[in-house]
């Protein structure tokens, strides 16, 4: 019989151990004001961002109730993984998928969402792991739009130009190689790339099979894929 569990994915990273705990709250922007002579009412009007907390456990040893899609990686690939989304500055999906102890889907949460925060405890009673705090927003895509104002005819006229959609995507917006030199490392190709170096773990999953188990050990001649994002 399979196992109930919960599996906790922060864009493409599944977390080794699920928390125990998870906090959505629904948020709503409605407004109360105070008539002269009605006493107080309340403006309704659309929902608001909605906040996602939970703390996870974050192993520095491989645990056998530990899942990784890979192999184990250590607590240095996670912090690092969490750090790129929180400086990359465009938005990524939560999802958690539950199940029951059949193996039956249970409903699932899929939500765009931003890294508010996040916060690293170490606590001897946990031994060398460590606990995180993570923070996250809803996202919601939005764009402007323009509005030329023309004068014919003695009249004012109004047109809107096509809505703008935001953009929270640098380049490259195509996969590319890249052959490692002497001097390189993760971090800076990442830099180059992405103009952030905490991204180096998107570079580091696209090439496990050239890299091996150890993201900080490149070679000069290794021809890496740089992943579109």
């Amino acid at each position: 019989m399979a196992k109930s569990g919960y599996d906790f994915y922060l864009d493409k990273c599944l977390l080794p151990i699920a928390p125990s705990k998870l906090s959505i709250k629904i948020n709503n922007a409605n407004e109360t004001i105070t008539m002269i002579n009605d006493g107080e009412i309340n403006i309704l009007k659309k929902a608001g961002l909605t906040d996602i907390e939970f703390e996870c456990s974050i192993p520095q040893v491989q645990y056998p109730f530990a899942v990784y899609k890979s192999g184990f990686m250590g607590a240095d690939y996670f912090l690092g993984y969490f750090e790129s989304l929180k400086t990359r500055g465009r938005p990524f999906q939560f999802i958690v998928c539950r199940r029951k102890p059949t193996g039956s889907r249970l409903f699932d949460t899929n939500i765009k969402v931003s890294m508010e925060d996040y916060k690293i405890t170490e606590d001897a009673k946990n031994g060398s792991d460590l606990t995180v705090k993570i923070n996250l927003k809803q996202w919601k895509d939005y764009g402007t739009k323009t509005v030329s104002i023309s004068s014919g005819g003695g009249k004012l006229q109004a047109s809107v130009e096509p809505q703008r959609e935001a953009n929270t995507s640098p380049a490259p917006e195509t996969a590319q190689t890249y052959t490692v030199v002497k001097g390189d490392c993760l971090w800076n190709i990442a830099k180059k790339f992405y103009g952030n170096g905490s991204e180096y773990p998107v570079i580091y999953n696209e090439n496990k099979s050239v890299i091996g188990g150890n993201p900080n050990r490149i070679y000069p001649g290794q021809v890496l894929t740089i992943p579109a994002v």
